[in-house]
């Protein structure tokens, strides 16, 4: 069965608003290191790992064979209302590697349902439903999540469980500040913060939640520092910080292992999911103890954490920290970053290439500067034409986003900049 057929059936057993990359939709059927196959033939160099979340690549032996250990003892799952040693040594990693103080975890099943847990936590602890979200963010499609999503295309209901206030800060280059110096960026943002407060709130905020790196919004960031700018500010109001790092973990910014870390704050809370599977179903929350220890209610999760997804987990984030693949991040990123920028010189419709380690994005533009969604559409259909798979976000689906596995090879940046300079 070739692609066209598959897809008719995908049309019509799928919801309408199901998004497809491609005017010809493909097939993945098989890979192996940082290329995929499709169902008819073609291979490509992928440079969007599921939407950064095979992060480590394709049939990684180290992770194949522990997931296969476990499915060999015959338990697929449990729930947690069982022991599950997996899982008890995958939340002992992430505690310590946090840095948060007297860290406990709490597993989900991906990032959606991290930052719904994250609100949760949040909101009870200090009994407020008021919330702190940037513009341009995105943090999932459930209820909640979508109600702290600055971004209209991904927003699919104004209803809300909690109220939302928006801060400026993560999408400088379309901001009102970005021409500003950095320290002039941070000082005008964190007024605006200040201002959101005492203007449209209580006072008594449950939380802030933010990306380092925006995700959806076409990896666009602050200057280093704007959150541990705010930190100062939430702290005299008491409000809790929690940093979604769905994205940004596990090292794929390459100067650090956790994308706030650039910020020099520790937050009370980070999400976490995609990479850490390395294609498993798997997100968590990792938070101070006492904020985790706040329900007073029966909880518990039928599939979070169960004994499949954490052993395959734990695998992938030994396999990452035995092979430094941050450094490795850190490397190939920054020769990314400046070939990219290279190539960009003389290419006016490249409006800005921003990111760091491997996730940077590339924001199309027309002769005016407006953003340009039909470039970036050209784009990832010529790179798909050459055997390149590429992402694409921006709050006007101008922006082209590139998170290839941290297993990236010297050769295979070079294979991409040819590629990308070729369709640009």
């Amino acid at each position: 069965m070739g692609h066209e057929e598959l897809l008719a059936r995908h049309r019509a057993v799928m919801p309408d608003w199901m998004a497809l990359y491609y005017e010809h939709p493909i097939e993945l059927a098989s890979a192996s290191g940082r290329r995929v196959t499709d169902r008819e033939g073609r291979t490509y160099l992928d440079f969007f790992a599921g939407i950064l979340t095979n992060a480590v690549g394709y049939d990684v032996a180290e992770i194949s064979d522990a997931i296969r250990s476990q499915l060999a003892t015959g338990v697929l799952h449990s729930s947690t209302l069982y022991l599950i040693r997996s899982q008890v040594e995958l939340a002992e990693k992430i505690a310590e590697l946090s840095g948060i103080p007297d860290a406990k975890v709490f597993f989900t099943n991906s990032g959606t349902e991290a930052n719904e847990t994250a609100l949760m936590l949040a909101t009870q602890f200090r009994r407020s439903d008021q919330v702190l979200a940037l513009r341009n963010s995105y943090h999932g499609r459930a209820f909640a999540t979508v109600a702290i999503t600055g971004n209209r295309g991904w927003s699919a209901s104004s209803l809300s469980p909690v109220k939302v206030s928006w801060v400026h800060g993560g999408y400088r280059y379309r901001s009102p500040f970005k021409d500003l110096s950095d320290a002039d960026y941070v000082k005008a943002c964190v007024a605006d913060l200040r201002e959101v407060i005492e203007t449209t709130t209580a006072g008594d905020v449950a939380c802030m939640i933010a990306e380092p790196i925006q995700g959806v919004g076409g990896f666009s960031s602050p200057p280093d520092g704007l959150f541990g700018a705010f930190k100062e500010v939430l702290d005299e109001y008491g409000i809790l910080f929690v940093s979604d790092e769905v994205q940004t973990g596990w090292g794929r910014t390459g100067e650090h292992f956790w994308g706030i870390q650039s910020h020099g704050v520790t937050p009370d809370a980070m999400t976490f999911a995609k990479g850490l599977g390395n294609g498993l179903a798997i997100g968590g929350v990792v938070a101070r103890g006492d904020l985790m220890d706040c329900l007073t209610a029966n909880s518990l999760s039928t599939f979070g954490g169960n004994p499949i997804a954490t052993t395959g987990a734990l695998a992938t984030l030994e396999y990452l920290l035995d092979n430094d693949l941050q450094a490795n991040a850190a490397k190939l990123g920054e020769r990314l970053i400046d070939g990219l920028r290279d190539i960009a010189a003389d290419r006016p419709a490249v409006g800005d290439v921003r990111g760091k380690g491997l996730m940077i994005g590339l924001e199309m533009v027309g002769p005016d500067g407006a953003p340009d969604p039909a470039k970036a559409v050209a784009v990832l259909e010529g790179t798909r034409e050459r055997g390149l798979l590429v992402g694409k976000g921006g709050l006007y689906g101008n922006v082209i986003r590139l998170a290839p596995p941290m297993t990236l090879t010297e050769d295979e940046v070079e294979e991409a900049l040819g590629i990308l300079e070729d369709v640009l």
